[in-house]
């Protein structure tokens, strides 16, 4: 019988944890380069594959069209409430108040309590990085996107995501984010939603039921 150890099942440097190198045979890159035409496209395609609805847009005209969007959010309040990170930049949070849109700032110092979250219809935020093989966007707590809770409560998510901030696969977006592992990441592909074992699709059960994207560049 086995007695543990190194020949044994289980031991030895070749095991996990033992001191071997993980195998990476796996693409650590893709063939598009970060924010290129093809790229993008290929984002996009996903995106709208899991419902998300796309808007891309040149710079001079995110604030514009975030602020039509909030506008937009379904809401009891003749003004809908829209919570925004302390960060975010603040011509799109003045472009938010001057469409209609009662403000909502979530700060480290002063966060919302989930009660007021739950009074709350949208949320504004920009992003990390943009997977296009995966069709997924992923926050990292950066000032500009805040606390996962804010984009996990509200109804309705508008995130703004740069063309330079999109990349071809998992591997290339993870070594970004690894130059911050203590921030913690939300990844979203598209609205939140789930299937029971009969597979019928239920969507807004743990995040907003209606994702936009702002594709800027």
């Amino acid at each position: 019988m086995p007695d543990g150890g190194a020949d044994a099942p289980g031991g030895g440097a070749d095991a996990p944890g033992g001191g071997a190198d993980a195998p990476r045979g796996y693409r650590t890159e893709g063939d598009l380069a970060a924010g290129s035409a093809e790229v993008l496209e290929l984002l996009v395609d996903r995106l709208e594959d899991y419902k998300a609805q796309v808007h891309r847009v040149p710079g001079r005209e995110v604030g514009t069209v975030v602020a039509r969007l909030a506008a937009e959010v379904p809401g009891d309040a003749a003004r809908p409430r829209v919570v925004v990170p302390a960060g975010l930049e603040p011509a799109w949070v003045a472009a938010l108040s001057d469409g209609g849109a009662t403000v909502v700032v979530d700060t480290p110092e002063a966060p919302l309590s989930p009660t007021d979250l739950d009074q709350t219809a949208g949320v504004v935020t920009a992003a990390r990085v943009a997977v296009a093989e995966t069709g997924t966007i992923v926050l990292d707590a950066s000032p500009d996107q805040g606390r996962r809770a804010i984009s996990l409560v509200p109804d309705v998510h508008v995130c703004v995501v740069r063309a330079d901030q999109v990349v071809q696969t998992v591997p290339e977006a993870v070594r970004l984010l690894a130059a911050h592992p203590e921030r913690p990441l939300t990844w979203i592909s598209g609205p939140s939603a789930t299937s029971d074992i009969e597979l019928n699709r239920v969507e807004g059960v743990h995040g907003p039921r209606t994702l936009h994207v702002v594709l800027v560049g």
